[in-house]
């Protein structure tokens, strides 16, 4: 995900959430809850990236590597096969349980996060960052996904299980794509489906993280890639209050960038994002880049715009993320 612009429409604060009260909510992997409206997908375990300011439709920061690309902009190919897959694996799932079920308000779905800091040495420039700006990004993660900063209420709340740092130069900084980013995974992925993996470290390119979609079948590349300077209390300057891993969550669970597919077709497959032809960067006012019906969806965590400028889901989102969850990840 790539952004950027003035500081607008600052979310409302996130809020301290103890580990203690997150442990107290039972964990809902093994079964199939409430699913509404879709507008689904499906992919391969292609990656999802969220690259940080930039001028156009570049996804990396001003004076990264030339031509640096998102991984998870997809192509109208990739899109294709991945809804064809998305709508095939629902009608497998409704012939083996009902997949509707109460309203999206009343559905919980608590996600096991395991967090793994990939650093070259234990000192913070060697990417040892504090457990609290990891709790704090789970707070984030939560706040976002209730609903609080502003956007519609999803299904999903956030459990950290689990810290695990791991010194290796050879995986520092992660590359997309390459052998070592895949020796990394194989070796540290933990859990099933339900379990949200997130690798924090310095990261090539200058993006700012990359992510999964589901599929049917579990991968080891499964989870999502953060830069851990973006995490609340980073040094990111713009992109440093937890939202790149707010926008990559949402690639995990089967959300496109709301510019995909431009003005044209049917975008990101959600009904209540209006069109956008390209990213949004910074933030932007009274951007309206396509004909259709409503602004540019600066504010939506799918764009690009500054953490400061983003603070919503739509409820077509959360519909389809939870439709997402019960076709992929829900035992």
């Amino acid at each position: 995900m790539a952004l950027t612009s003035q500081v607008s429409w600052r979310k409302a604060a996130v809020t301290s959430m103890s580990l203690a009260m997150m442990a107290a909510t039972a964990l809902v992997g093994a079964a199939p809850v409430a699913a509404l409206a879709a507008g689904d997908c499906f992919e391969p375990a292609d990656a999802h990236s969220h690259a940080a300011e930039a001028p156009s439709h570049a996804k990396a920061r001003p004076g990264a590597a030339a031509g640096a690309h998102d991984p998870n902009h997809l192509t109208a190919a990739q899109v294709a096969a991945r809804e064809a897959d998305f709508a095939a694996a629902k009608r497998e799932r409704a012939g083996k349980a009902p997949m509707e079920g109460p309203s999206i308000a009343a559905a919980t779905v608590t996600i096991p996060v395991v967090v793994h800091v990939i650093r070259k040495d234990t000192t913070r420039a060697g990417g040892n960052i504090p457990d609290s700006m990891i709790n704090s990004q789970i707070n984030v993660l939560n706040q976002a996904y209730a609903g609080s900063t502003g956007g519609a209420p999803t299904a999903f709340q956030f459990q950290l299980q689990s810290i695990n740092r791991v010194t290796n130069t050879s995986w520092y900084p992660i590359v997309s794509g390459s052998s070592a980013e895949r020796s990394m995974k194989t070796s540290l992925r933990q859990g099933g489906k339900n379990t949200l993996n997130m690798y924090l470290g310095a990261l090539s390119g200058g993006l700012l993280g990359w992510a999964t979609f589901p599929q049917r079948t579990l991968n080891s590349m499964d989870g999502v890639v953060v830069l851990s300077e973006s995490l609340p209390g980073g040094t990111s300057a713009n992109y440093n209050q937890g939202d790149t891993g707010t926008h990559e969550v949402g690639h995990w669970l089967n959300l496109y960038h709301t510019f995909q597919g431009g003005c044209s077709g049917n975008g990101d497959y959600v009904s209540d994002t209006p069109a956008e032809a390209s990213p949004a960067y910074q933030c932007p006012t009274g951007r309206n880049t396509c004909s259709s019906t409503g602004v540019d969806p600066i504010h939506n965590f799918m764009d690009y715009t500054y953490d400061s400028c983003m603070y919503q889901f739509t409820s077509g989102q959360a519909s389809r993320m939870l439709s997402a969850w019960n076709t992929y990840r829900a035992s």
